[in-house]
């Protein structure tokens, strides 16, 4: 997920087309490989293949403005560092003929370039949200796997904090600067249920600055573990992560959080978030300070996911309306009553 408000498409679909289509000639080895639009919303992505092997490649036209040249090449060096150095599995980027992981490509009369990354397939199934038992099977798994990323996050932050990535603090998920757009915008906010979730708001700011940005809670995080940017390899019964594309500098906690993304309200979310915590504990133990505060997280990526929701149209913003906002009510309520 991405930017929602502020920088949309400039172009149609069909000009993206083609610069997918000028950029696989930048790779060597595709000239039979066909390019198909898989997805247009946050990026446009494409599916790279060649007919007469099956074999796949995803590339990404990267939304212009969203990221910098310097951060979408922090991203590539963090996803091989990632594939070096631990255990997860991710989609890799693969390098184009002149040996560089970002090509770029110039289709326009104003001469901007048009970012293009080229990644490896890979096969799996993503989380189905509605299989209860299933899912929370896989929730110790995710939570391994996430474990397993903030190791590596922690054991490197030196190095990883001289890269250039967008920060994902209270000021930039909910606060002042928010980089999806205000919650108070969101769909089915009345006067009443502002008044509600600015309540939230505050106790939220006021924890996390008691909370802190230390080095073993705050760094390089995937920022957007849901679903869909998982696959489930059943053979194997692994996750493989997919899209780093925001992440970020954040709390480790909020990739709990992120991977609740449109379920928060869901009864079973108890049951997801003590799996992701029993996974994720065999790699990495956690504080008491740090488990107190996982509801926080919770509630405040819901509250920026309602200011994805109205910010965006698209079909799963359309199916989420304002009854995601009306079902927040009662996860601001708990909240309240927990920590006021």
């Amino acid at each position: 997920m991405s930017n929602a408000g502020v920088n949309t498409w400039e172009r149609p679909v069909e000009f993206f087309n083609l610069v997918s289509q000028r950029a696989k000639g930048l790779y060597e080895g595709l000239d039979d490989f066909t390019v198909e639009l898989l997805d247009y919303s946050e990026n446009a992505t494409y599916l790279v293949k060649n007919p007469e092997t099956g074999e796949k490649r995803i590339m990404r036209v990267c939304r212009p403005n969203y990221h910098s040249k310097e951060e979408i090449e922090s991203e590539v060096k963090w996803l091989q560092s990632i594939d070096e150095h631990t255990e997860v599995i991710v989609s890799k980027p693969i390098p184009g003929s002149d040996g560089k992981y970002l090509q770029s490509v110039t289709l326009d009369e104003n001469n901007r370039e048009y970012h293009c990354v080229l990644f490896t397939f890979l096969e799996g199934e993503t989380p189905d949200v509605d299989n209860e038992e299933k899912l929370i099977r896989i929730f110790r798994e995710i939570g391994k796997t996430t474990a397993h990323f903030h190791k590596h996050s922690i054991q490197n932050w030196g190095e990883f904090n001289q890269i250039k990535r967008p920060i994902w603090d209270y000021e930039n998920l909910i606060g002042e600067k928010p980089k999806w757009g205000r919650w108070q915008d969101g769909k089915g906010i009345t006067p009443e249920r502002e008044e509600l979730l600015t309540r939230v708001s505050d106790v939220i700011k006021e924890r996390l600055e008691k909370f802190g940005k230390g080095r073993e809670r705050f760094g390089l995080i995937h920022a957007d573990l849901r679903h869909a940017n998982l696959l489930i390899d059943n053979e194997k019964k692994l996750v493989q992560v997919i899209d780093f594309d925001d992440s970020g500098f954040g709390w480790y906690l909020y990739d709990l959080a992120a991977s609740l993304t449109f379920i928060e309200h869901r009864s079973y979310v108890p049951k997801l978030v003590e799996a992701w915590l029993e996974g994720y504990q065999t790699v990495r133990k956690l504080s008491e300070d740090e488990l107190n505060e996982i509801p926080t997280f919770i509630i405040m990526r819901r509250m920026q996911l309602i200011a994805w929701v109205g910010s965006r149209d698209n079909e799963t913003a359309a199916e989420l309306g304002a009854e995601y906002s009306e079902q927040t009510d009662q996860l601001a309520k708990d909240y309240l009553n927990k920590f006021k």
